[in-house]
This record gives structure tokens, C-alpha cells and sequence, in this order.
């Protein structure tokens, strides 16, 4: 057969299986999908620092979703708060990250490069999300 060859043609049977087969496997990976989309809208995780000072609450997207403080923070500079706050961000964050990998390998699998890379994708953006921020000030102290 040379290049411009085709496979032969499918018995009109053969076609209807086919075809059930691959809208079978469309349908699973939607609604695996949606899944997948439910439990990372849901996701939330929380962090705290080792002194119990501060306590964050991230979404999928590394949003702040909730923080508290613990009364420590009457002891200690407030630049040693803003520190605090921000690792416990990052640490959120990056636990979140490892979160939404684990979601996504169990709803949509390993086997699919749209997987892979979605996972790489969140990971990504939820690990370098604020890596800028420690240290920055303005010219009056914030």
C-alpha cells in the first residue's frame, strides 16, 4: 500500500460498533471531567505555621479563603506576622498543588498527555503562586 492508501472499509456493523465505542469512551472522559472539575471547585486545604501563629485556608486556585490568628502575634514584630502569613501561604499553596495532582490523576488518570499536562499546569501555577511576594516593601514600611 502507498502513502495515499486507506484501511479498507468497515462493514456498516463494524462502522456502528466503532463509532459506539468511541463516543463510549467520550462519554466516560466527560463526565470524568466534570468530576474531576466538581472535586477541585470543592478543594480547600490549610495550613499553619509551627508556632500556631497563623492559619491559612487556600483554594484550588491558592486563593485565601480564610486566616486566623492566634494570640502570638501580640508577641512578635508585625513584619515577623507578614513573614509568617506568606510562608504559610506558600506552604498552602504548594499542598494544595500536590492535592489537585492527586485529583486529577484519580478522576482522569495517567495514561492521557491532556492529564499530564493539566496537573503539570496547576502544580505550576499553585507552586510559584506568590514566590515574588516575601520581602517586598514600599517606601513607607508595607
Amino acid at each position: 500500500m502507498g502513502a495515499g492508501a486507506t484501511e479498507p472499509l468497515l462493514e456498516p456493523g463494524q462502522a456502528l460498533d466503532r463509532l459506539a465505542a468511541w463516543k463510549g469512551r467520550i462519554d466516560q472522559l466527560a463526565a470524568d471531567t466534570r468530576a474531576m472539575s466538581e472535586r477541585l471547585g470543592e478543594l480547600r486545604v490549610t495550613a499553619a505555621d509551627d508556632n500556631r501563629m497563623v492559619e491559612v485556608t487556600v483554594d484550588a486556585q491558592g486563593a485565601l479563603v480564610d486566616i486566623r490568628l492566634g494570640r502570638r502575634i501580640q508577641q512578635v514584630e508585625p513584619e515577623t506576622v507578614a513573614r509568617t502569613i506568606m510562608a504559610t501561604m506558600r506552604e498552602a499553596r504548594r499542598k494544595t498543588a500536590d492535592r489537585a495532582q492527586e485529583i486529577i490523576t484519580e478522576t482522569l488518570g495517567t495514561e492521557s498527555p491532556a492529564a499530564r499536562a493539566m496537573a503539570a499546569q496547576v502544580a505550576d501555577r499553585l507552586r510559584t503562586a506568590g514566590a515574588g511576594e516575601a520581602g517586598t516593601r514600599d517606601r513607607d514600611g508595607w
